[in-house]
């Protein structure tokens, strides 16, 4: 790319930065006073402390970079926050339109199906754009597809924007929204897939840049262990710095791993609706939070040397690394129930396109009532819904509410997927829809919903591979540079016919060894804890199932502390 290329993509990016400035619901003067000129200090204080800090070279060059990224994040906020309104936007953007294709299969007219949306908080930012259209129609008496036109001028997403485009002119020109929406499946479906598959590009193009910057911040953290035994500066301090440095790059990678994946949640849980499954999730956790707070009251009464729990649980004979680990055991339990009940999530989400495309086609073809139709659906195999349609026959059976039925039917199944698309066949239904068309359409979305989920599980497996392999290798670098340093310090050489201590001749009398142990198991701690977050995130389960996660990066983390320090004290031992 030549010089000229270059300047415009420059001018292109300064541009939408100062476009955003410009859209921002906070006044662009109070935001330069109140974010970027303390942004501003904050950099140059960190250029101060780089230059009175007499402690390693490399960290006192990372302190201004810390600076130099406060002061950028304060710049680019509002353009990232126009990027997140448009991610948020374009990840709902297909549950919407498939919700408005729905309701304008019905007996209401269109601006009915436009209120409708604006009483659905779940779309976030979308909702927001279809309550200024509403406004403008029924306070300021504009029509709606001059309201659409108008809104489309505002809107961040490209999707949106083209969307409500072609709707005004559509309506413009006297054609049913139901046939326009209806025609315009296809495309907002690829759309969608397109959407979601870059956002998963983008997160391969994250796992790489993480993995760089991870490595330098390791080894920024082990020359900050051993260095000091040269230099002679505090090897506290100097840890204490880049740990935090290191946190506050994990802490940003999970930010940017969370704004760019796809908004795709598996879980539903209705609230005040309890469950036998409910109940085994919180029982769970609840014996897993007690079993916690057993053992750590068990192991600090031990090593302060309370019987009898010095002979249940003799900590001087535990690797000092496993302290952190062993409680950490309880939380399997809660983590492998949420893992069993996000299994059957998968699946059921798998048979529901069948399910409903069925249920659809039978009430059209009988004309009868939900009920009487499930009578005959809820005898043949549809796996793990199976269970789930049956219960779902009962309630209605039983004259119970018909919205409350198909209610504790979603939270039965868990599945947000299958209580968004079951709730909008609900409604079609309700206002006279018709059922073969409404199957057909939900089944259509929850099959391609399907098939990038198991692109964006794929692509979780290699994220998951990326973060176990680091927090491997990370404990080895951090405890062998520890072990190195304890063990120079230890060393004594020959100085002219006499002996004389290496620590005399080298900085060793400001380590706090203990100290600096602990300091690197807050690291696996911490590590362990955001790593488990951002996979969590990143295949969109529940968070419950971070703890499985967290419990063997910190087992992994800590038994490479264990192994490393055995390891390295066995290849370098030497007579003091």
């Amino acid at each position: 790319m030549g010089v000229a290329g270059r300047t415009a993509q420059a001018t292109q990016a300064i541009g939408s930065i100062l476009d955003a400035y410009d859209r921002m619901e906070m006044d662009s003067r109070t935001y330069v006073l109140g974010v970027l000129l303390p942004a501003a200090v904050v950099f140059i204080g960190t250029i101060a402390v780089a230059l009175i800090w007499q402690t390693v070279f490399f960290v006192r060059l990372l302190m201004p970079v810390l600076g130099l990224v406060v002061l950028g994040t304060g710049i680019a906020y509002p353009k990232v926050a126009i990027d997140r309104r448009r991610i948020e936007m374009e990840n709902r953007f297909h549950l919407m339109v498939t919700h408005m294709t729905v309701l304008s299969t019905t007996n209401i007219d269109r601006m009915e199906v436009f209120r409708k949306l604006a009483d659905e908080d779940e779309y976030g930012e979308l909702t927001v754009e279809i309550r200024r259209i509403v406004q403008l129609v029924d306070t300021w008496n504009q029509s709606l597809d001059d309201a659409l036109r108008r809104r489309a001028k505002e809107v961040p997403s490209d999707s949106v924007t083209d969307l409500f485009d072609r709707l005004a002119y559509t309506l413009g020109a006297g054609q049913e929204m139901s046939d326009f929406l209806f025609e315009e499946q296809g495309v907002i479906i690829e759309n969608y897939r397109t959407i979601y598959e870059q956002s998963l590009e983008n997160l391969d193009v994250m796992k790489d840049l993480y993995l760089s910057m991870v490595l330098s911040m390791t080894f920024a953290l082990v020359f900050a262990i051993v260095l000091p035994i040269l230099t002679g500066t505090n090897p506290t301090w100097t840890v204490a710095a880049v740990i935090a440095m290191f946190m506050f790059v994990q802490i940003g990678f999970f930010l940017v791993i969370r704004a760019i994946v796809p908004y795709d949640p598996l879980w539903y849980l209705e609230p005040g609706y309890r469950t036998r499954s409910k109940q085994l999730l919180i029982g769970s956790s609840i014996v897993a939070v007690v079993l916690f707070v057993i053992i750590v009251l068990s192991m600090t009464a031990s090593t302060f040397g309370v019987s009898p729990f010095t002979l249940l649980v003799p900590m001087e004979s535990i690797p000092k690394p496993l302290y952190l680990a062993i409680p950490t055991l309880p939380f399997l339990l809660p983590a492998f129930v949420f893992r069993r009940q996000e299994n059957a999530i998968v699946e059921r989400d798998e048979e529901f396109p069948s399910f409903i495309r069925a249920l659809g086609a039978s009430e059209s073809a009988k004309q009868s009532t939900t009920s009487t139709v499930l009578r005959t659906l809820r005898k043949k195999d549809f796996g793990s819904l199976t269970e789930t349609i049956d219960s779902l026959y009962r309630r209605l059976n039983m004259r119970i509410d018909t919205s409350s039925a198909w209610r504790y039917f979603a939270e039965d199944t868990k599945s947000y997927v299958i209580q968004k698309f079951s709730e909008m066949y609900l409604i079609g239904r309700e206002m006279g829809g018709e059922p073969k068309l409404l199957g057909e359409l939900i089944s259509q979305n929850m099959n391609q919903i399907a098939q990038l989920r198991e692109r964006r599980r794929q692509v979780t497996v290699t994220l998951i591979g990326l973060l176990y392999g680091i927090s491997a290798a990370s404990a080895f670098a951090f405890f062998t540079g520890l072990e190195i340093a304890v063990i120079m310090s230890g060393f004594d050489i020959s100085v002219g016919g006499g002996q004389m201590e290496f620590g005399q001749l080298l900085h060793t009398e400001m380590y706090n060894v203990p100290l600096l142990r602990y300091l690197l198991l807050l690291v696996i701690l911490f590590n362990a804890v955001m790593s488990s977050l951002t996979i969590r995130t990143a295949d969109g389960g529940h968070y419950g199932n971070a703890l499985l996660h967290f419990v063997v990066l910190i087992w992994v983390g800590c038994m490479t502390a264990v192994a490393t320090e055995t390891l390295i004290s066995t290849l370098l031992e030497v007579d003091v």
